[in-house]
This record gives C-alpha cells, structure tokens and sequence, in this order.
C-alpha cells in the first residue's frame, strides 16, 4: 500500500543541503522510516540520484550491530563519503541504538563519553554529506535528538495520518473511509490489518508495549503502570474538556481512591507529551491578549489510540470530532490555541454579569489567524446563535468558521460566519490559505 506524506516529503526536499541534520520526529509508528526510507529515496531517484550515493543505514536491524558504536559508525560512513567529487545522502534510522562510548584515547580515569551526538556533528561539516535522522525509543525519544543540535538540527515533525491521507490511500469503498478514521484513527499500520479485533489489538499493544513502557523506562519510573493508564484513561474520557493536575488528582481520590499528588500528574502529562502521545492546548484571552495558566486542554496525538485506550467503549462524537479537527490544525502547521472571550451583560434585575465564552480554536501561522468552532450540527436557530455567541464578540477582521460533522454545503451568516461540513473542510478546504 502506496501512502503520499506529500506534505512532509516537500519538508524534506526543501531541507536539502542546507547544512543542518534533518531530524524526522514524531509519535512511534507515525511512518518517520517510510518517510525518509522509501518517498525520500523514491524523490532522489525521481531526480537523477545515483542510488550509490544514497547511504541507508537501519541501526535497528542486528545485522548492522557493530554500527551502534559510533567510532565505527563515524569509520563507516567517513569510508564510504571519502571521495569529494561526489554528493552523498545520509540516511540513518533509529540513531538512538548507537550507545554512548569511554573515549578510548583519553587516560582510564577520563569521564569523557563519545556518542552519535559526536558523529553527527563531525558528519555535519563534510561539504560532500547531507545528513538524515530518525529515532525513538524508551531510551530516547526523536523529540529529544533535535534538542542534541540545539540550532543546528533542522526538524521535520510527522503526524498520524491526516484524513486526506487516510483518504487518499484507502483502498474500499470511499464512503466507508471517514467512519474507519473516525474509529481507528490514522497510524499508517492499521490500514493493512482487515477486521476489528485485529486493529484494535495493534492500537491497545501500541499503548501497552510500546508507548507506556517507553514512558515508564525512559523516564525511571517506578510507580505502578496502572497510575500511567488510569490517567490516560481518564484524558481519553474528557478530551478537549478543561482540566488541570489538581482537577486529576481529585477524580483520582473520588473515583480511582488513589492518593497521587497534582506535581507527579503533571510531571507525568509532561513525559506523555514529550513521547508525543498527548498535545497540550492553552487558553488565550481574545481581548486581553495574554494566556490563561490553566486549566488547559489536553487531545490525543491520534483519535484511534485514544479510541483503543478506552476499549472502544465511549465514543463521544463531540470528543472525537474536536480532536480530530485539532489534529488536523497541528498537522497544517499551525499552532493551536483554545479562546476566551471575556463577556459581560446585565441581567433583568440590573446587575452586571460575567462570563467567559469559549472557542475551540485560535489557529496562526505568520500572520494568518482563524477562529474555528467544531459543531455536531447548527441545525436550529437556537443552536447556531450558541455555536457562535463566542465568534460574534470577536471584533477583529479574521475568518470564523464553523465545522459541523453532516456534509451540508457551504455557506456564510449575515455575521460573515463560514459553515463548512467536517469531510469537507479536511479533504477539500487545504488551499485554500489554511
């Protein structure tokens, strides 16, 4: 099966030779390798690169186990880019296997380590070597490997499946794609796997065997596994609903009778996001122009692992489609924030009032902004003047738009609000300058 990363290939083409190591990030099993293995590969082929001077190097694979100490790492590649009259592409997966060394050329007491970080650097500075990473694992996350190269790593950072390539690369019948995304999300590997119980059982082993454990060893935990799943549990459960550690902390003395402080939850909230698991939303002030500390909202990186988690049991529509939505914002690029609008009335009895409206998004990229609300339906008139109460108080000059989950077409209020079905903003609405 042929999936197009079309929007991370171009990432890449455009990172070419610009004297910086390309870091592909990303949640584990998002299709980092496939990116920079099989498209990357096919495009310099596409443009007349000898396949002699492309190096692929999976430091995962046992047969390349001696490549994992990064002196022979360093001899290896040096020895195969040594001759300057050609280019050469470095390509090397899972660089997190190379182990930290003792420098052997320093005195026995030296606390001096040599490790892939070293080789990279060295890589880096021959004229001749364009230089490609990926890795992930309990040890070391890919996120952390950009921060290795402070300003000299470059990033390409791979999502789940948007639906548009989900879409594009499901093989049934069309109409059945949008409730397959709906309920398995889009990790690239469940859309070779036929029936239920055979993607559900990849999706909860990714969370157990892969993803948890990762957590747990990278980060040296040593409290029960349980606390980790119950409080993805309950994230799952209330995703995209306000919340904070202390609110956790609470729900898990009430419901779970588990004393655990709200540091340690937001310590561990901090590793799920660090693994790329969780997203983080925080809140701004539309009018005040400042965020909000908290509480904050939290969205699943993928809606079938979130779906998994909860053995498939809630499917809150609402839930599923905000997240759904914001995954797609963070995968065009743009940051994603939550919006307060500070509103104030007098009630019938002539007191001021106080409240604060909320839209689900604020998205900008450079000097785009747009306000979006996601909606079941706006099916009433009652129902509409409250998906857009928020979007209306909002005086600037930016688009507002309303995503609902039915196929409607488009349309604009007298207000200047966009009304757009789900399907078709994520499959057709790209320009379309978002």
């Amino acid at each position: 099966m042929k999936i197009k990363r079309d929007r991370y290939l171009k990432q890449l083409i455009t990172k070419k030779w610009n004297g910086k190591i390309k870091t592909i990030t990303g949640i584990r099993r998002c299709g980092k390798s496939y990116l920079l293995n099989e498209l990357f590969v096919e495009h310099l082929l596409s443009e007349g690169m000898n396949s002699s001077y492309i190096i692929i190097l999976a430091l995962d694979d046992a047969s390349n186990a001696r490549y994992r100490n990064p002196l022979e790492l360093d001899s290896y590649i040096r020895n195969l880019t040594a001759d300057k009259s050609h280019k050469y592409y470095v390509l090397l997966d899972e660089i997190q296997k190379v182990e930290s060394i003792k420098n052997p050329y320093l005195p026995a007491d030296s606390k001096e380590k040599i490790s892939f970080v070293d080789v990279l650097l060295g890589l880096m500075k021959l004229s001749n070597v364009d230089v490609y990473v990926t890795g992930s694992n309990s040890k070391m996350l890919s996120k952390d490997i950009l921060t290795e190269f402070r300003d000299r790593g470059d990033e390409v950072h791979v999502c789940p499946l948007t639906f548009e390539e989900f879409h594009a690369a499901y093989d049934s019948d069309k109409r059945h794609a949008w409730r397959e995304f709906w309920y398995y999300g889009g990790m690239p590997y469940v859309m070779q796997l036929t029936t239920h119980e055979e993607k559900a059982k990849y999706l909860k082993e990714l969370f157990q065997l892969t993803y948890i454990k990762d957590v747990v060893e990278r980060n040296k935990i040593k409290a029960n596994e349980d606390v980790l799943g119950i409080l993805l549990d309950i994230t799952a459960s209330s995703v995209g609903s306000l919340t904070n550690p202390t609110r956790l902390s609470n729900t898990f003395e009430s419901e779970q009778k588990i004393n655990i402080k709200s540091d340690t939850i937001s310590k561990y909230l901090d590793y799920f996001i660090d693994s790329f698991l969780l997203r983080q939303a925080q809140r701004y002030d539309v009018k005040g122009r400042s965020y909000i500390s908290t509480p904050l909202k939290y969205y699943y990186t993928d809606v079938g692992l979130r779906n998994a988690k909860l053995n498939f049991r809630q499917q809150e529509e609402n839930h599923i489609m905000e997240n759904v939505l914001y995954n797609e914002l963070v995968a065009r690029g743009f940051s994603v924030d939550v919006g307060v609008v500070p509103y104030h009335w007098k009630s019938e009895d002539g007191k001021l009032q106080h409240s604060q409206l909320e839209i689900d998004f604020i998205v900008n990229k450079g000097y785009k902004r747009y306000y979006i609300q996601s909606a079941l339906n706006v099916d009433t008139e009652e129902k509409r003047r409250q998906e857009t109460n928020s979007l209306i108080r909002v005086a600037d000059s930016f688009q507002k738009i309303v995503v609902v989950k039915e196929d409607i077409i488009p349309w604009t209020d007298d207000a200047g609000i966009f009304y757009i079905g789900i399907q078709e903003f994520l499959l057709d609405y790209i320009d379309k300058s978002m």
